[in-house]
């Protein structure tokens, strides 16, 4: 969370809020920040931070880029023995209104449930085109050079069991940008997943060429590491979006 002080008391209690009707045993909000919020979203949710037992407002100011913020994350959830981990992006890029789609289906047995914009119910809004281009076209190469199946590789709004997540910090990830999500994605091969329908709310149109050459590196990296194993990696076992 970054830069967010308009919104961010509002995002958090809808995110609560999506949650109350599952009557978990707890539930923690963990909001990550780092240096790179400067706009006082720190201050605003540290004093949100007592009045709401939920919230846990996590300052992270060695984090080094994106990546090192969903990295903390998952390990403050860990640490704090969470069954189920929930990553979504703040700011309403993505809606806490389809927060209870990942705990219905979850809820049938799966280990990972991933968000897609692109499958049947999906939408996304204040993107360019090109932007999507690129996602649908990373999709695609992804799934033809790794043996997935999924319809979004580069979601960053998911659910995870915590065998799963336990599972992908053991296998680590190279990617210091958003082919983060593919790297996760592809460390789930051979776990019960399937995917659901969300709406996404670019935050920007813009398209970072580091972040394309990272992908592009990293892709060929995992390409390369499922044949020198002599294997192929094994498809996702995917339900249907709902």
């Amino acid at each position: 969370m970054a830069n967010e002080r308009d919104s961010a008391e509002a995002f958090v209690r809808e995110v609560l809020a999506a949650c109350e009707p599952f009557r978990f045993k707890s539930v923690t909000l963990f909001a990550v920040l780092d240096r790179v919020s400067r706009d006082g979203t720190l201050d605003l949710l540290r004093e949100l931070e007592t009045a709401l037992p939920q919230l846990r407002v996590v300052w992270a100011p060695e984090n080094r880029c994106v990546v090192d913020a969903y990295l903390r994350g998952y390990r403050e959830a860990l640490d704090s023995g969470c069954d189920w981990v929930l990553e979504i992006d703040a700011g309403f890029s993505h809606q806490p209104s389809d927060i209870p789609l990942f705990f219905e289906k979850m809820s049938e047995g799966h280990d990972c449930v991933f968000g897609t914009r692109f499958a049947h119910g999906g939408r996304i809004t204040d993107s360019s085109l090109k932007r999507e281009v690129i996602s649908r076209g990373g999709t695609l190469l992804t799934n033809a050079l790794l043996g997935t199946r999924l319809t979004d590789m580069t979601s960053g709004f998911e659910l995870f069991s915590r065998a799963a997540l336990e599972e992908v910090l053991r296998r680590g990830v190279n990617s210091r940008g958003h082919f983060f999500q593919t790297e996760i994605k592809a460390h789930c091969h051979g776990r019960r997943v399937a995917e659901v329908p969300i709406h996404y709310r670019a935050a920007s149109d813009s398209v970072n060429r580091g972040v394309l050459k990272d992908a592009f590196v990293n892709l060929w990296r995992l390409f390369r590491a499922r044949f020198s194993r002599g294997q192929t990696v094994a498809a996702f076992e995917q339900d249907e979006a709902a």
